[in-house]
């Protein structure tokens, strides 16, 4: 069985994972997003990874402008313990105290079906773990 992850060619220069690539690809080719019009990749908020309380945000979107999409990896965001989902947990909260809706969407879950869940996600509908999608 061949996965989508396998079929995919990812840039040498991105800087993200490979489940990130394939949600920015998704949006792009089928959900008719164009990056740095509708939303940004790897947006610094709060003073991002340096400021103590900032965080780095996936996919920021001005198109719908209230929507921000994380991928969680399944071994940093959810295997290293309980520290690790209170800081997203936090994060989401950051963000709806911004105005912004912070959608998790599962490493698995885009390697299985990428197209659904980022379809999923821009109707604001989260089936993470962390979203009680599983």
């Amino acid at each position: 069985m061949t996965t989508q992850s396998q079929q995919m060619s990812v840039p040498q220069d991105w800087e993200g994972s490979i489940p990130e690539y394939m949600v920015y690809r998704s949006l792009i080719d089928r959900q008719g997003k164009q990056p740095g019009i509708d939303f940004t990749f790897q947006s610094a908020l709060l003073g991002g990874r340096l400021d103590k309380g900032g965080v780095v945000i996936d996919f920021l979107f001005t198109d719908p402008p209230d929507l921000a999409i994380n991928v969680q990896g399944e071994y940093y965001h959810y295997g290293l313990g309980a520290t690790y989902i209170q800081n997203d947990i936090i994060i989401r909260g950051q963000m709806a105290g911004q105005g912004i809706n912070l959608i998790f969407i599962d490493e698995n879950d885009v390697l299985e079906d990428v197209n659904y869940y980022v379809r999923e996600a821009l109707n604001y509908k989260d089936h993470s773990k962390l979203g009680g999608g599983r």
